[in-house]
C-alpha cells in the first residue's frame, strides 16, 4: 500500500494497521512426485480479480509490490516440498479474496492489513494460525497483538506502519515538540514567503478518520473504549467523550489557523510538500519515496503534543500473511506462513517493498542500524495502539471523517458535530 487511505468500501462496510488469518484444517495432500514448478504472476492488465491457477497446490495473492519478493520464497518452498506454487497479483486483495472464497476459487494465502481481520473472521474466510509461541515471541509485541481477534491469533506479521511528522529540514531544521510551536513556526514561514502552507495533512471534503484519531487520543479520547481483556469494545463508542471533544476543538482551532484544510487531500498533498514550500507534513512511510525523488531534504519525528493534552499517538497498522479457511491444502499454507514468513531473510526482503519497520525484532534491529528512517518511524509509533480490527470499525470511517472535515472547515461546532457522528456510528453498528 502506498498510502494509508480509507476507501469507499471501508466507509460503507468493508478499512486499516493493518488483516487476514492463517488457516489449518484438513489432512495435507500427498506431495506430487513430478518436477516442482512455480507460476510467476503476470502483470495485471485489468482491475479484475486474478483467476486461481487450478493446477497449483498452493496459491498466494498479494499486491503488485510484494509479489516479486514473495515469488522468490515461493520458488524455494515449492522446490523443498515438491509442489506447484502460484503467486498472483490481486489489485484489491481484500475484496477479491472475499468474493473468490465464496465460490471456492480463492487463494490459500493472502497478504494484507490487520484491520481486515474481524470482518474476515466474522465471514468465516480465514482460520487461526498455528505459530509456535517461541517464534511469536521474536516479533514486536504490538505486531503480534494486531494479529489477534477474540484472543486467537490469525496471522504472521511482517511490517508495522504509522504516521509521524515529516519536515522539510531546509525550512524547519529542528522538530517542534508541540503543535503550538509548529503552527507558530509555520505561520512565520508563510508570512515571510518561504512557505505556502503552515503544514499539510490529508483531510479532504469528506475527511479522513485515520488522521483524525491522534488528535482525539492526545486528550484520552478515541473511537472505542477497551474491555477487560484489553480489546476494543464495539458497545462503547467514545467519539463524543470529553477527551474526543477536546481533540475536535483542536481540529477547529487548526482549521481556523489554516494549518488544516479540506482542500488538501490524497490527490494533492504529496505534490504540495514535494514542491519544497511546506515545512511540515503529517504522513507515513508511503510519502517518502516521492519526497526523495523531489530532492526534499527531510527528517521524521514523533507527532507533537497538544496544549492541555499529551502527545498525539497514531494508530499502528500491521501488514501480515493469512491462510484461507478454505485453503485447498491448509497444511502447506500453514507451513509457508509459519515457517517462511518469520524468517529474518524473508522479513528483510519484504522490507525493501515499502520500507516499513519489520515486525520481526531481529530484522528491525538490522535495518534500524543502517536506516535512519526506519528507526525514526518506529520511534514515531511508540505508545501507539493497533488500529481496531473489529468489524464495527467499518461503521466508523465515514461518519468520523466527515465530522472532522466539517469542524475543520468551520461548518459545524465540535460538540454538536461529534455528538451527531457518535449517534450515526452507534446506529451503523446496531444495523450490523
Amino acid at each position: 500500500m502506498h498510502k494509508r487511505a480509507i476507501g469507499a468500501a471501508a466507509i460503507t462496510g468493508v478499512a486499516a494497521l493493518l488483516l487476514g488469518a492463517c488457516g489449518s484444517s484438513t489432512t495435507p495432500a500427498a506431495k506430487p512426485s513430478s518436477t516442482t514448478t512455480t507460476t510467476a504472476a503476470p502483470a495485471p492488465t485489468t482491475t479484475g480479480p486474478p483467476v486461481r491457477d487450478a493446477a497449483a497446490d498452493l496459491v498466494i495473492w498479494a499486491d503488485a509490490d510484494r509479489v516479486p519478493i514473495i515469488q522468490k520464497y515461493a520458488d524455494a518452498f515449492g522446490k523443498e516440498n515438491g509442489i506447484k506454487v502460484a503467486v498472483q497479483v490481486a489489485t484489491d486483495v481484500r475484496q477479491q479474496f472475499k468474493d473468490a472464497t465464496k465460490v471456492d476459487k480463492g487463494p490459500d494465502v493472502i497478504v494484507g492489513a490487520h484491520d481486515w481481520l474481524g470482518e474476515l473472521v466474522q465471514n468465516g474466510t480465514v482460520a487461526p494460525v498455528n505459530l509456535d509461541p517461541a517464534v511469536a515471541a521474536k516479533f514486536a509485541p504490538q505486531a503480534m497483538a494486531a494479529t489477534k481477534f477474540n484472543g486467537q491469533s490469525y496471522g504472521v506479521p511482517y511490517a508495522v506502519e504509522n504516521i509521524g511528522l515529516v519536515r522539510n529540514t531546509a525550512l524547519a531544521p529542528t522538530a517542534p515538540t508541540t503543535m503550538d510551536a509548529l503552527v507558530s513556526e509555520g505561520q512565520a514561514l508563510v508570512k515571510s514567503g518561504k512557505a505556502t502552507n503552515i503544514m499539510v495533512q490529508e483531510v479532504g471534503k469528506t475527511g479522513n478518520a485515520y488522521y483524525t484519531y491522534p488528535y482525539l487520543k492526545a486528550f484520552g479520547g478515541g473511537i472505542f473504549a477497551t474491555n477487560a481483556a484489553g480489546g476494543y469494545d464495539a458497545t462503547k463508542v467514545i467519539v463524543n467523550s470529553p477527551g474526543s471533544l477536546k481533540g475536535a476543538a483542536e481540529l477547529q482551532v487548526l482549521g481556523k489557523a489554516k494549518a488544516l484544510s479540506t482542500n488538501v487531500d490524497g490527490t494533492n498533498v504529496d505534490a504540495l510538500f514535494d514542491a519544497g514550500k511546506v515545512p511540515f507534513y503529517i504522513t507515513g512511510p508511503w510519502a517518502i519515496d516521492k519526497a526523495k525523488k523531489a530532492n526534499i531534504k527531510y527528517a521524521i519525528s514523533p507527532l507533537p503534543s497538544l496544549t492541555g493534552g499529551g502527545k498525539m499517538q497514531p494508530f499502528l497498522g500491521v501488514q501480515m500473511f493469512y491462510v484461507s479457511a478454505k485453503a485447498k491444502n491448509a497444511t502447506f499454507a500453514q507451513e509457508f506462513v509459519t515457517n517462511y514468513v518469520p524468517r529474518e531473510d524473508v522479513q528483510l526482503a519484504l522490507f525493501e517493498a515499502g520500507h516499513r519497520p519489520p515486525a520481526l525484532t531481529s530484522a528491525y534491529d538490522k535495518v534500524a542500524a543502517t536506516d535512519a528512517d526506519v528507526k525514526a518511524w518506529f520511534e514515531a509509533g511508540q505508545g501507539g495502539q493497533p488500529m481496531p480490527n473489529i468489524p464495527a470499525m467499518n461503521s466508523v470511517w465515514g461518519p468520523l471523517g466527515q465530522a472532522a472535515a466539517d469542524v475543520i472547515a468551520g461548518k459545524a461546532q465540535p460538540k454538536a458535530r461529534f455528538d451527531a457522528a457518535q449517534k450515526e456510528i452507534v446506529a451503523n453498528i446496531a444495523k450490523g
